[in-house]
């Protein structure tokens, strides 16, 4: 099992900045890549960002291109997500994953470990 917790959410203004952490534990040498989604009031959960464990590719979605930076310090098995120019729409509760699966894995039944959530919320 793999233990995943977040936190470094909160309210900001338009166009701030956030960075959230995702620490993992337990039997983190199965995981091949750690993800950040995003579930919106009323939609889908979100592919956001994904980095991999073993070389450290990173893929972003396009609507975060430019503005998010995934990245991770392997020696504290912990993954960032760093926010900036943040808009309204970005308002969601941000969920941390792992998964097992090889490549760049970016659906949610990809991945197997999932975080508590921690709630981003950028005002106008």
């Amino acid at each position: 099992q793999v233990q995943l917790v977040e936190s470094g959410g909160g309210l900001v203004q338009a166009g701030g900045s956030l960075r959230l952490s995702c620490a993992a534990s337990g039997d983190i040498i199965c995981i091949s890549a750690m993800g950040w989604f995003r579930q919106a009031p009323g939609k889908e959960r979100e592919f956001v960002a994904v980095i991999m464990w073993s070389g450290g590719n990173t893929y972003l979605a396009d609507s975060v291109k430019g503005r998010f930076t995934i990245s991770g310090d392997n020696a504290k098995n912990t993954v960032y997500l760093q926010m900036n120019n943040l808009k309204p729409e970005d308002t969601a509760v941000y969920y941390c994953a792992a998964t097992r699966k090889l490549g760049a894995p970016m659906g949610t039944y990809d991945y197997q470990y999932w975080g508590q959530g921690t709630q981003v919320t950028v005002s106008s």
